[in-house]
Formats: C-alpha cells, sequence, structure tokens
C-alpha cells in the first residue's frame, strides 16, 4: 500500500499542493481529479520517485528530508519510508506511465514492453524464460499481443496507451501511476481504457491511481475519487463523495450542474 501523510508537493521552494493524505490500497482502481494545473501531474512524479517532497517548511534545507520521525514520514510504501528504497528496488513496486517519448518510436511494441523487466533482469543474463513469460502475459491482458512486432510510430494513441500499461504489468510492480492515460482517445477508446485499468485493478490487485479529466467516466467506473486542492485531497467512493455534495461543491464553480442522483453534470 502507498500511503501519503502531510505530503507537501511542488518544485523545490515551490510549493504546489499541501497536507495531502490519503492511502492508494490494493485492488482499487483510484481516479485524481482537478483543474489544470492544479499540482496532479506534480503529484504522480512524487508517488513516482520522480520528484522530492516539498519541505513543510520551504525556507528551511534542513526540514527537506522528511523521513525524521515516525510522523514525519510523508510517503511511505508497504508501511516503509519511500526514501529508504533504491532506485531498482522502488521499480520493483511502483511503475508510472507518463507521457509518450518520442525517443523510443523506433522500437516495437514488443521491445518496449520488454523494457518493463529491467529491474527484474540480469544485466549478464538479460532476460530469462521467466521474464519472458512476463512479457507475453502482459501483452495477451493489455490485448497487445497481435502489436508486438510493429513499431510505436504505426499505433494509433489507444494502442500506444495499451502498449505502454502492458509494460507496466511487465515490471510486475503492485503499484500502478498514470498520467492522463485517456487524452487524446476518442470516447469509446477512453471508456474501453478505464474499463481495461478497472480489470487490472481488480483481477490483478493492483493499487492503480490515474489523473483525468473524464470526471463523468471516472464516477462510473472508478473505486475511489482523489478530489485535489491546493490544501489537501479530498477522497472517497464516487457515490459517498455525490451524497455529501463534495463533488458538486468542487466543480459547480466552474459554471456546471452536478446532479448526485444521476451522476452527471450539466452546464449552466
Amino acid at each position: 500500500m502507498l500511503t501519503l501523510h502531510d505530503l507537501h508537493i511542488g518544485y523545490r521552494r515551490h510549493t504546489v499542493c499541501r497536507h495531502l493524505t490519503a492511502s492508494l490500497p490494493p485492488g482499487r482502481l483510484v481516479a485524481l481529479l482537478g483543474t489544470n494545473g492544479c499540482g496532479k501531474s506534480t503529484l504522480l512524479r512524487t508517488l513516482a520517485g520522480l520528484l522530492p517532497p516539498v519541505a513543510s517548511d520551504p525556507i528551511s534545507e534542513g526540514n527537506r528530508d522528511a523521513d525524521a520521525g515516525d510522523g514525519a514520514v510523508p510517503l511511505r510504501l508497504d508501511g516503509k519510508p519511500m526514501s529508504q528504497f533504491s532506485a531498482r528496488q522502488l521499480a520493483r513496486r511502483v511503475s508510472v506511465v507518463l507521457t509518450f517519448k518520442p525517443e523510443a518510436e523506433a522500437l516495437t511494441a514488443g521491445e518496449v514492453v520488454e523494457m518493463g523487466r529491467i529491474p527484474h533482469a540480469s544485466w549478464l543474463t538479460g532476460l530469462t524464460a521467466a521474464d519472458r513469460e512476463q512479457v507475453e502475459r502482459a501483452l495477451q491482458l493489455t490485448d497487445t499481443l497481435r502489436l508486438a512486432h510493429r513499431q510505436l510510430n504505426s499505433l494509433s494513441d489507444g494502442e500506444r496507451q495499451r502498449v505502454f500499461i502492458a509494460k507496466a504489468l511487465a515490471q510486475d510492480a503492485p503499484v500502478i501511476l498514470l498520467d492522463e492515460p485517456t487524452a487524446f482517445l476518442d470516447f469509446p477508446s477512453k471508456i474501453a481504457m478505464l474499463h481495461l485499468l478497472r480489470r487490472l485493478a481488480h483481477q490483478e490487485d493492483k493499487a492503480i491511481l490515474l489523473s483525468t479529466h473524464d470526471v463523468e467516466p471516472a464516477l462510473q467506473l472508478a473505486d475511489t475519487l482523489w478530489l485535489l486542492r491546493p490544501d489537501g485531497i479530498l477522497a472517497g467512493s464516487p457515490q459517498a463523495l455525490a451524497q455529501l455534495g463534495d463533488i458538486a461543491a468542487y466543480f459547480e464553480p466552474q459554471g456546471m450542474h452536478f446532479d448526485a442522483a444521476q451522476m452527471r453534470f450539466s452546464y449552466r
């Protein structure tokens, strides 16, 4: 389980969000919602270990390492401070699917998925038979086995997303973080992607956190919502947050009306 306790995120002396407290349990699909620029990508990069947490007192550089004491640890993975994991150990536990990198265009889909085994493979022996079984299983689960020999530059956006999710599955990490995996997809592809992630969370017992602007599909398919605010995370099931009025309070100032009974938005 990945847990956040009074986490501050940002870049060096610029804090984007403060006092973030939440937990990401296994077997759950969690949707991270928020407005543009609210810090969703920054949070995902911090949870992936790509950015360090910001000190609670940005003036004091001595507070930047917040692992001095149990109550002060902002990020824990399986009960241990995340800062205690090496990069290789962390890669075995957390996989992240970020924006597609153009320099990988010449690779085939199968080669990209094989990269997911790097944290487990030996530099001397390369991929073992067990590694290749993991790769093939990931391709099958994501319906990308038929794409294995095609170059990425020949794939649609939806196919590419599935390939990178397959890479995350081949990595065999219990936690998967995705930044806008439904961006640039048509509506049927968005729904198919969310169904895939929900199925992987439930059937593979993965803890999956994705950021998205596709609010209504997330309300229908996510187990839990994280509403990201500058002063914290409001977490709960879509139904609970709807009935409490939290979803309406979060989105209605943007000119929309939320019908909690129908779980639908309308524009004013």
